[in-house]
């Protein structure tokens, strides 16, 4: 068999019709792999230059949207998240992830290719690089803020708290999962499992927007702080665990018992398992501490720790962000505690508000449009699906027992925000081919409300205590002042 080759001799093109050898015939692939990792090396370059140029876009919307709501008395995080809609695929088009399906061109790319001279092809891998390495930032943003969480958390009152936590977590999920399910068929006459997955959207919080909000409003400790984490942490992984019940529901019609038992048991295992092992070798993690020399021992140190477990996490289809969380919660029972709050701020500062901003940028509110008639029927299905999501977190913040005198209110809230957590349901659901257009819009514009609803929502319910408390601590004042020898 003859093969074509062409060969540059000189300044002529030259075919030429041989037969090759077998050592020739895998010699062609091998140059064609060697010649497209050519061309992919000389890429690298710009998709450096690419993620550089978005990170400067992503920390000025984040500075000046954090500022601006911080000025109006309004959580940081909200302006995070506003900022990123603007600059994402809502407005601005700087920040785009192809990934998404979205046919909107980054300006930011064109920018690039205009720049560099790059045919639409290079300009598209450059597109995709950079998108790859902002997700990934973004990913190990949010499990550095729940590394940190974790940290300013207390392990004693967790537990102490665990059976109110537990109870609100479960009517969490039960409620609005139960509530939209029904509702889309009986109301709207949606088949069961297109309705099963969008009521499974429902029964997810996005842990880190409440956590964020309430580390700003200095409530993380407060009893309520401490069961909103809680709840959210055991929702998490209820949402995980109804996900894959829904996700193998779409697949095959009906639901996968092993898989299920095996997520149950799998988290159960994990977060026990790593907290009763850690707390045991805390004590031998700080004597290897204090025996090291070199610099950023205690930082390096922990974020190793943080890592493994978030990896084992994951390795077993939990969420990493679960694996950082108890590594905190470990290393925060460990006399190096502060010194690492001190150490992991900055790196918080760093990649924390890329989470913020991604997830806003991915937000896509043209389906809010009611003149577009495409939107029309999903806007109608959503206005049920955001009661239903505000509703359900609070009738289960109500279902806390045996605490007098806590903002029950407060902690339904902190449950409300579904933030990138409810936008995997949706993306899963879509991608299998079970949600219709005007479904999948619903869910998307429920994410949209919960999210941004919920941090000044938790601004107003925790000003009341804070106005219920300022009565009580001006008359103790006084009693101070009455009592000291001066007034006397």
């Amino acid at each position: 068999m003859a093969y074509w080759m062409s060969a540059l001799i000189g300044s002529d093109l030259i075919n030429l019709s041989i037969p090759l050898s077998p050592f020739t015939s895998g010699l062609i692939p091998w140059l064609a792999q060697v010649s497209e990792a050519d061309a992919d090396a000389e890429l690298e370059p710009l998709v450096l230059a690419s993620v550089l140029l978005s990170l400067i876009v992503i920390y000025l919307a984040a500075k000046i949207g954090g500022e601006l709501c911080t000025r109006i008395n309004l959580p940081a995080v909200l302006g995070e998240l506003v900022g990123g809609v603007i600059v994402g695929v809502s407005a601005m088009h700087l920040i785009v992830f192809p990934e998404g399906g979205s046919e909107v061109q980054s300006l930011l790319m064109n920018l690039v290719g205009m720049t560099a001279g790059q045919s639409p092809e290079g300009l598209l891998k450059v597109f995709q690089g950079e998108s790859e390495v902002i997700s990934i930032l973004a990913e190990l943003g949010v499990i550095i803020l729940l590394f940190e969480i974790g940290l300013e958390s207390d392990l004693k009152e967790l537990i102490r708290v665990g059976p109110q936590a537990a109870m609100v977590a479960v009517v969490g999920v039960v409620v609005p999962f139960a509530a939209g399910t029904a509702g889309l068929i009986a109301i709207f006459g949606i088949d069961t499992i297109p309705a099963v997955f969008a009521g499974a959207a429902l029964t997810a919080t996005s842990i880190g927007i409440t956590a964020k909000v309430l580390a700003e409003m200095q409530q993380l400790s407060s009893k309520e702080g401490q069961i909103i984490i809680g709840a959210a942490v055991l929702d998490d992984v209820l949402g995980i665990i109804v996900l894959a019940v829904v996700a193998s529901l779409a697949k095959t019609g009906e639901i996968e018992i092993l898989n299920v038992v095996y997520l149950i048991a799998g988290a159960a295992a994990f977060l026990v398992g790593s907290i009763l092992v850690g707390r045991l070798l805390s004590p031998y993690f700080v004597m290897v501490v204090d025996q090291m020399n070199t610099r950023g021992q205690v930082l390096i140190s922990s974020l190793i720790f943080a890592f493994v477990l978030a990896y084992i996490a994951a390795a077993i289809q939990l969420e990493a962000i679960l694996g950082a969380f108890a590594a905190g919660l470990i290393l925060a029972e460990t006399t190096k505690h502060k010194e690492l709050e001190e150490q992991i701020s900055p790196i918080a500062d760093m990649l924390v508000p890329i989470f913020f901003i991604t997830v806003g940028a991915r937000t896509d509110l043209s389906v809010l449009n009611p003149l577009e008639p495409a939107n029309r029927a999903g806007l109608i299905i959503a206005s049920f699906l955001v009661v239903v999501a505000i509703l359900g977190k609070v009738v289960a913040g109500f279902a806390i027992f045996g605490q007098p005198g806590i903002n029950r209110l407060a902690v339904g809230v902190g449950m409300i925000p579904r933030g990138e957590v409810g936008l995997v349901f949706a993306g899963v659901g879509a991608a299998s081919g079970v949600l219709t257009e005007s479904l999948d819009a619903a869910i998307i514009v429920m994410v949209i409300f919960t999210t941004f609803l919920a941090p000044p929502l938790l601004r107003v319910v925790f000003k009341d205590d804070e106005d219920a408390l300022k009565p009580a601590a001006e008359i103790a004042t006084a009693e101070e002042v009455e009592s000291t020898p001066e007034a006397s």
